[in-house]
């Protein structure tokens, strides 16, 4: 299994990007999707998820801001951030779950670097 997540650099306040995942390996259709955020000193954290529904939802912190998004006949997740915020700095990762069994896969990340 691979997720191959991308789109990550620098953006000054207020700015926007967006990140994608290239998954493989799996039934990319099948599975439920996330980012997840790192900055340093702090846990990981659910940014957004899409099931494989299409049904989305949202941290607080990012919700009207960013939004998930799936492409599943290109095997891709998005997660196209607007509005950028100084705190919005951290290491992007992207996830897939498939709910049958709870199998639960880690992409590598993408840095996101927000700053004037």
């Amino acid at each position: 299994v691979q997720l191959q997540a991308s789109g990550g650099g620098l953006v000054q306040p207020g700015g926007s990007l967006r990140l994608s995942c290239a998954a493989s390996g799996i039934i990319f259709s099948f599975n439920d999707m996330g980012w997840y955020r790192q900055a340093p000193g702090n846990e990981r954290e659910l940014v957004a998820h899409i099931t494989n529904g299409g049904r989305t939802n949202y941290a607080s912190s990012v919700k009207g801001r960013f939004t998930i998004s799936r492409d599943n006949a290109g095997n891709t997740v998005y997660l196209q951030m607007n509005s950028l915020k100084l705190e919005d700095t951290a290491v992007y990762y992207c996830s897939a779950q498939r709910p049958r069994d709870g199998s639960f896969y880690w992409g590598q990340g993408t840095q996101v670097t927000v700053s004037s």
